[in-house]
């Protein structure tokens, strides 16, 4: 079996982010657990799709691949976003990861997020911050395994309810 490479995002990468994201998606609903990011696929929003296709023109997206196939991907910003609490440390914070439901259990979430934490470190960063649906318990376990520890909670106006994670770096 190949391992994974890690390497920044290029333009070509929006497809297949939006692929990834359309089949957790469908994994998710699947799962009766349409909270985290409803039933409609992403590749079908355009907002959604803008927003794909403006982090792949930015920095801070990182794509894992195997065997030239994207498995997983993250993306790092370095401000929190405007609905979860501030903190007095400076941080980046990781405001998208995913890995291919097909290679789920394999590390490659782990990898992102050791990437992740070693670019907030390199860019000066204290703190490594995320957040998920504070619905997921098993989310929210592998979270705290990957070395985060639970922080700050947050509710957006439809009742949707985030839990943050912080990383000391």
């Amino acid at each position: 079996m190949a391992e994974f490479a890690l390497r920044s995002a290029i333009e070509r990468d929006a497809e297949a982010i939006l692929d990834l994201w359309d089949s957790a998606i469908a994994w998710l609903v699947g799962r009766g657990q349409p909270e985290q990011w409803g039933t409609e696929p992403a590749s079908a929003r355009a907002q959604t799709r803008e927003t794909v296709w403006r982090w792949v023109r930015g920095s801070g997206v990182t794509v894992a691949e195997r065997d030239g196939r994207t498995v997983g991907v993250s993306v790092i910003m370095p401000s929190r976003p405007r609905y979860v609490p501030a903190i007095e440390r400076s941080e980046t914070y990781l405001l998208f990861l995913m890995s291919s439901r097909g290679d789920a259990g394999q590390g490659i979430g782990s990898l992102l997020v050791r990437q992740a934490a070693a670019d907030a470190r390199s860019a000066g960063s204290e703190v490594l911050r995320v957040d998920c649906w504070a619905g997921a318990p098993s989310l929210i376990a592998w979270y705290i395994r990957q070395g985060f520890v639970a922080s700050d909670t947050y509710a957006v106006a439809d009742g949707w309810r985030g839990q943050v994670f912080e990383m000391t770096l």
